[in-house]
């Protein structure tokens, strides 16, 4: 793959820009995680219903990576994120300005768009940015928005619209989107397109097993994963009887958790790609059955739990487990899903970028059901359950590979 040719500094700003424009997108996705009972209450609906702001993006994600890959196969990448970035900023201002909820879902739905196109191209724009040494580095970087939009992002968020209401948690998001398509107009290369991703050559990856087998795992753990985390804030609202400001705390620990569980999956990823996803998913298993143990704010006998000071401490430190544990999850799938197609990165990367998405919206949807009709302790065993399921499924493709490999 041809690499565009710029200086280093510039190269690294691109790569900086870059994930800028990921970190926005993230915040952005998972920002109603912590705003999702103001909103709610707002508009009169429930926390179940409040899910579809989860929902919709991610559907819509789903959907659109391939077919707006494959509709701009032609047209130069920069200009493709800049008009994303576009797009997400009105967005964001849509959701700021709404007066209904059928507004906020609109805005989702371009969201949505936005992270389907923008993910697609920008996963796998590394190789074009920095020189060959510096290649795993500069893809390093660009992954560790998925965590720190939860580290600063959806934390900030949470604060913003406790301090001065979730409006201005989304006016603001559309202000950052703003200035990162200044910096990805002003610092990025042209990008010409390099390799024509058609529908059919989606079709054909498909076609491999391994290609399905990162499908189906990375479906589960992802399921598990947003079925659950999508309603902490219920949970530590309603269970582990934390105020806002704990609340906000608990969601910066695990954030902060997940940019260490990223930069410890990847290597162990590119060494053991197997035994380190099925690690993170016993992991996630274990924080999610757990949290309704210790994490309840009234336990039977509170003098040897320390009381609901206890118990809140429990639940952050499951939290920081959980965090670890899924910051390694999203390098896992990729990696699964570029050792499956060698040589084809944008296929790689749409198809990486429509399953995570796909999961994340099915997910908060079967949460949200879930959580409807029973409670949030009700949800995080489910989740769990099936977090636990991943461990032995990834064990047998481990198993298997080693066989055809001898």
């Amino acid at each position: 793959m041809e690499t565009v040719r710029t200086p280093v500094r510039r190269s690294q700003l691109a790569v900086v820009s870059v994930t800028a424009g990921l970190f926005s997108l993230v915040t952005t996705e998972i920002l109603p995680i912590g705003l999702l009972t103001s909103i709610g209450a707002d508009f009169t609906v429930s926390d179940g219903m409040a899910g579809l702001m989860m929902t919709m993006p991610g559907f819509l994600a789903a959907v659109s990576a391939p077919l707006v890959t494959a509709a701009t196969a032609r047209v130069d990448r920069r200009r493709m994120l800049g008009a994303f970035m576009l797009l997400l900023a009105l967005a964001n201002f849509v959701a700021a300005t709404a007066d209904g909820y059928g507004w906020i879902l609109v805005s989702r739905a371009a969201v949505g768009v936005t992270i389907g196109g923008f993910w697609s191209i920008a996963a796998g724009l590394a190789p074009r940015l920095v020189a060959a040494p510096a290649v795993g580095r500069a893809t390093s970087v660009i992954f560790a928005a998925v965590p720190l939009g939860s580290v600063l992002g959806v934390p900030l968020g949470t604060f913003v619209g406790d301090v001065a209401g979730w409006r201005t948690a989304f006016a603001a998001m559309g202000v950052l989107s703003l200035a990162v398509f200044a910096a990805l107009w002003t610092v990025l290369p042209p990008l010409p397109p390099e390799q024509a991703t058609r529908l059919r050559t989606l079709g054909r990856q498909l076609g491999r097993s391994d290609t399905r087998f990162a499908l189906l795992v990375t479906f589960l753990i992802v399921l598990a994963h947003f079925g659950t985390y999508t309603y902490v804030t219920p949970f530590l609202e309603q269970v582990t009887q934390a105020g806002p400001g704990l609340i906000t705390v608990a969601l910066l620990t695990y954030g902060a958790a997940g940019m260490l569980g990223n930069f410890l999956g990847g290597p162990a990823a590119a060494r053991r790609p197997y035994g380190t996803f099925a690690a993170a998913a016993a992991v996630i298993a274990a924080a999610t059955l757990l949290l309704p143990v210790l994490g309840r704010g009234h336990l039977p006998a509170p003098e040897l739990a320390g009381g609901a000071w206890g118990t809140q401490v429990g639940a952050f430190v499951l939290l920081v487990a959980w965090g670890v544990g899924y910051g390694a999850v999203p390098v896992c799938s990729q990696t699964l899903f570029a050792k499956a197609a060698p040589g084809a990165v944008e296929a790689s990367s749409t198809l990486f970028t429509a399953s995570f998405q796909a999961t994340i919206s099915t997910g908060a949807l079967a949460g949200g059901a879930l959580l409807d009709r029973s409670s949030p302790s009700v949800v995080l065993a489910v989740g769990g359950a099936v977090a636990l399921l991943v461990v032995p499924v990834v064990g047998w493709r481990a198993r298997e590979t080693g066989r055809r490999k001898g």
